[in-house]
């Protein structure tokens, strides 16, 4: 009941390819692949924007509230 034996993951391999079929299989793997190309690329430009984006503090408003309303609809 150890881990699995590459034998095993073999026989896992080709049950998945018999079920979905090499075809399908490449695509899933093309789709996957630009999803992963598209998500590096994005976090390298997020970086570079980052360092050049000033840094923006938040601003505190002050106020009192002079008279409660209550609105009847």
């Amino acid at each position: 009941m150890g881990s699995l034996s590459i034998w095993h993951w073999l026989i896992v391999l080709v049950i998945v390819m018999l079920i979905f079929g090499t075809k399908k299989l490449r695509n899933i793997g093309a789709d996957l692949g630009g999803a992963v190309r598209g998500f590096k690329d994005g976090m390298r430009e997020g970086g570079e924007h980052a360092a050049d984006a000033p840094q923006v503090t938040g601003k505190t408003i002050e106020g009192e509230v002079k008279e409660k309303t209550e609105h009847k609809a």
